[in-house]
């Protein structure tokens, strides 16, 4: 069936429209919605209600044009889709959108052309302010939001001259050594991932140097990706060895998960008695019965509590110093740990 070309094209319902209906200008359609303009009790409640009949909504993008404001706040990622990355992106999502903005997802991919495609929409969209995640987003992002005087936050990296969320990846790491160390577990390893991502060189570099100066030994193998299939990865290159670990330190939960499944059906370990598993995120599969993760917590609602007030600190005082949040994770006791 062809389309009548006369046929009008469905379309946003109009403030124009709310105010015909209301019996009222255009201008006090605009009044009634906005905060603390003056207008007559009764003129406001007939607004409400001739909108309510239309399902009118306000254009917060015109308005925002014309505040010089598009509300739009970038938060840059690369693998949004990622473990513990995946939770701290909705729990920013939701925080930003309860301050009133619009969370706009630009994840960076890894060629030239997605970082190319991904800078033009962030800045070209003129977002308010960018948050930018860990992971390895290229320094890029931060030099042209610094270029361009965005507000920026940095979750989870070390940047000079920015606003920073940090968790204590160092000294989480070097408690998980000590723990080994505590249990009599003295030879141990490190599953970590050659992404070389902030987070994950801190967490490796302080493990391996706890526990050498503890006085164990560490095998260190790295799989492709941050992911499961990183911790299979990992797994075999640990575990098919005639001295394996005793003990493993995973760098994050799914590299742990894939570590803990491979050392089970692949070489018949049992967890913890024959390899005792600490990982470090507590995605909400760490507690799963397969799995009964021993690891450190992130809490993404924290995290992003703690971005939030970053963002409204710089906006109130764009000239304040950069200012540092460091975050402590929380030690999740579980089953993949031996006891004492």
């Amino acid at each position: 069936m062809k389309r009548d070309p006369k046929q009008a094209r469905p379309s946003f319902v109009s403030a124009q429209q709310v105010a015909k209906l209301a019996g009222v200008s255009r201008s006090a359609v605009s009044r009634a919605f906005t905060p603390g303009a003056s207008i007559a009790p009764e003129t406001r409640d007939k607004v409400g209600k001739a909108a309510a009949e239309l399902g009118y909504q306000v254009n917060d993008l015109a308005r925002g044009l014309l505040a010089n404001r598009s509300r739009l706040v970038g938060l840059v990622v690369t693998k949004p889709e990622l473990g513990f990355r995946a939770h701290l992106v909705a729990a920013l999502s939701r925080a930003l959108i309860k301050r009133g903005n619009v969370p706009f997802l630009i994840n960076t991919g890894h060629t030239e052309v997605e970082i190319q495609a991904a800078q033009t929409a962030l800045f070209g969209y003129r977002a308010e302010a960018t948050i930018i995640l860990s992971g390895s987003p290229p320094a890029s992002f931060s030099e042209l939001a610094r270029q361009n005087g965005q507000p920026l936050v940095m979750l989870g990296r070390a940047e000079p001259d920015c606003d920073h969320v940090r968790i204590d990846n160092s000294g989480a790491a070097a408690r998980a050594a000590a723990l080994f160390v505590e249990r009599g577990l003295m030879r141990l390893g490190l599953a970590g991932s050659e992404t070389g991502t902030p987070s994950i060189v801190e967490r490796e570099r302080a493990f391996i140097g706890e526990a050498q100066r503890l006085g164990a030994t560490v095998q260190t193998a790295r799989g492709g990706e941050s992911d499961y299939a990183g911790g299979q990865q990992a797994a075999a290159l640990l575990l098919g060895q005639i001295e394996r670990p005793q003990a493993i330190f995973c760098v994050n939960d799914l590299i742990a998960l894939g570590l803990m499944d491979a050392a089970r059906i692949r070489f018949d370990l049992h967890v913890p008695r024959d390899l005792s598993v600490i990982g470090f995120d507590d995605i909400p599969e760490a507690s799963w019965d397969a799995y009964r993760l021993t690891t450190f917590r992130q809490d993404p609602d924290e995290m992003a509590a703690r971005a939030i007030e970053q963002l409204d600190r710089r906006l109130a005082k764009p000239d304040a110093a950069p200012s540092i949040v460091q975050l402590d994770p929380v030690l999740i006791l579980r089953d993949s740990l031996r006891h004492a």
